[in-house]
C-alpha cells in the first residue's frame, strides 16, 4: 500500500507546545532541575469544592453516558454564567459541552467549514488553529499583527483578507501566545467590518477571566446584531486549573448548535459525566487571587526579559504567556554555536539554562519566544536569572 495514512493525517504539523513539554518531562525524569515555561497550564489546584464534586459523581453512580450535548444542568449553568458574566443570552438547546476547549474549536470548524473555504487567522496565533482548519478542509488566511499594534489586527487589514470564500474569522481574546487583549474600541471597529460581511466570527475566550488591568469584552455582547454569526468558545482548564478534565463548550445559534452536538454524537458520544459534574461546581468557584498571583509573575518576567540585550517584550495585559521580541538575539553565538532562529535560541536555552519555552515560529511570529508564567514565584525568579547568565555568555 503506497500511502497507509490519509492525506489530511500526513499533513498535521505535531504540536509545538506538546512536543517542547515532552522533551522537558523527559530531562526532569533524568533529575534535571529543567523550569518549564513552556506549557499552557496553571500551576493551581482544581477548586477543592470542584474536586470533590467529581468524587461524588463517583461515588453515587454518575458515571454513565449523559446526552451529546452535555448534562441539562451544566448547559443550564453555562448559560447564567454568559448572561450574567458576560451579557449573553443563551439558551441550554443553544451550548455544547465538549471534551475541552480544543475539541470544541474543532467541532465548529469541523461543522461550519467545507472544501475551499477560507478562515481568517490574525497572528501571532495558537498553535492548534490552523492544523484544525486544514483538517476541516478550509485554508488558512493569516492576517499578521506585530508590536506596533500590540500584535492586534486592524479593522483595515481585516477588511482586505476577506473574499467571497471566506467562511469565518478565529479571534482569540486574550490571546495565546501574546497576551493581547482586544478592547471595546477595537472589537466595535472589528464589528463595522464584519457586519458588511456574512461570516462565522469564532471567539475563542478561554482565558476571559485572566485579565490585567483591562476590562474583558465579548465582540458578541458589543455587536448584538452580529450575534447569528457568533460562536463563543470557553472552558474550564485555564481560569479553573481542570486541564486534566478535559471540559469546554460553545454556544451559538441553534442550527450551529445542533450540527456540532451532532457530529460529536459520533465522534466521541458524550463529555465525561464525572468533569461534568465537576465543572458544574467549579462555576461558582473562581478564585479571583488567582489574577493577582499571575500579575505578579507577569511583571518579574517582562520586567526581566526587556532586561536583557537584544529582547524586547510588551506587557500582556491576559492570560499568563509572555512573547518576546529576540530578533536582537539572532545572529549571536553560545559557545561556538550560532542563533539563526528562534527554535536554536530556544533549544540553547533549554541545554544550558535548563528553561523550556516555545518558539515562535509555531505561532507564526519568526523571532518571537513563548514563555508560560504558570509556574511558582520561585520559578520565575530563577528562570530570569538563569537567562540573564545565558545572555551575559552570548557573543
Amino acid at each position: 500500500m503506497e500511502n497507509r495514512l490519509s492525506a489530511r493525517v500526513r499533513n498535521i504539523k505535531p504540536s509545538a507546545t506538546m512536543s517542547v513539554d515532552s522533551k522537558t518531562k523527559a530531562l526532569l525524569a533524568e533529575g534535571k532541575p529543567v523550569i518549564n515555561m513552556s506549557v499552557g497550564e496553571p500551576d493551581f489546584d482544581t477548586p477543592t469544592a470542584a474536586a470533590f464534586a467529581g468524587i461524588k459523581a463517583i461515588t453515587n453512580g454518575q458515571t454513565r453516558y449523559t446526552a451529546a450535548a452535555g448534562t441539562l444542568a451544566l448547559r443550564q449553568a453555562v448559560a447564567r454564567k454568559l448572561m450574567t458574566e458576560n451579557g449573553l443570552q443563551f439558551a441550554p438547546e443553544q451550548i455544547v459541552i465538549s471534551n475541552g476547549a480544543k475539541h470544541t474549536l474543532y467541532n465548529v470548524l469541523l461543522s461550519i467549514c467545507d472544501d475551499g473555504d477560507e478562515v481568517i487567522l490574525p497572528a501571532p496565533f495558537w498553535v492548534s488553529y490552523p492544523e484544525q482548519i486544514e483538517l476541516a478542509g478550509a485554508k488558512t488566511v493569516v492576517v499578521p499583527a506585530d508590536a506596533s499594534t500590540n500584535y492586534k489586527i486592524t479593522p483595515e487589514a481585516l477588511a482586505a483578507a476577506i473574499t467571497p470564500r471566506t467562511k469565518a474569522i478565529i479571534l482569540n481574546t486574550p490571546s495565546n501566545p501574546t497576551g493581547a487583549v482586544y478592547h471595546e474600541d477595537e472589537l466595535l471597529a472589528l464589528g463595522e467590518v464584519l457586519r458588511k460581511h456574512d461570516i462565522y466570527i469564532v471567539l475563542d475566550e478561554i482565558y476571559e477571566r485572566l485579565v490585567y488591568d483591562v476590562k474583558q469584552t465579548s465582540l458578541a455582547a458589543l455587536c448584538p446584531d452580529l450575534r447569528d454569526n457568533a460562536l463563543v468558545v470557553n472552558g474550564f482548564s485555564k481560569a479553573f486549573a481542570m486541564t486534566g478534565w478535559r471540559l469546554g463548550y460553545v454556544a451559538g445559534p441553534t442550527d450551529v448548535i445542533k450540527a456540532v452536538s451532532s457530529l460529536q454524537s459520533h465522534s466521541t458520544g458524550s463529555p465525561s459525566s464525572i468533569s461534568q459534574a465537576a465543572g458544574l461546581t467549579a462555576l461558582s468557584h473562581f478564585d479571583p487571587s488567582v489574577v493577582e498571583t499571575f500579575m505578579h509573575r507577569r511583571d518579574v518576567l517582562v520586567e526581566g526579559l526587556n532586561s536583557l540585550p537584544g529582547v524586547t517584550c510588551i506587557v500582556p495585559e491576559g492570560a499568563f504567556y509572555a512573547f518576546p521580541d529576540i530578533s536582537g538575539v539572532i545572529g549571536k553565538s553560545y559557545e561556538g554555536r550560532t542563533i539563526s532562529s528562534a527554535n536554536d535560541y530556544c533549544e540553547l536555552l533549554l541545554e544550558a539554562a535548563l528553561v523550556a519555552s516555545v518558539p515562535g515560529d509555531a505561532f507564526g511570529a519568526p523571532n518571537h519566544v513563548r514563555f508560560s508564567y504558570a509556574v511558582s514565584d520561585d520559578q520565575v525568579a530563577e528562570a530570569v536569572d538563569r537567562m540573564r547568565q545565558f545572555h551575559q555568555r552570548l557573543s
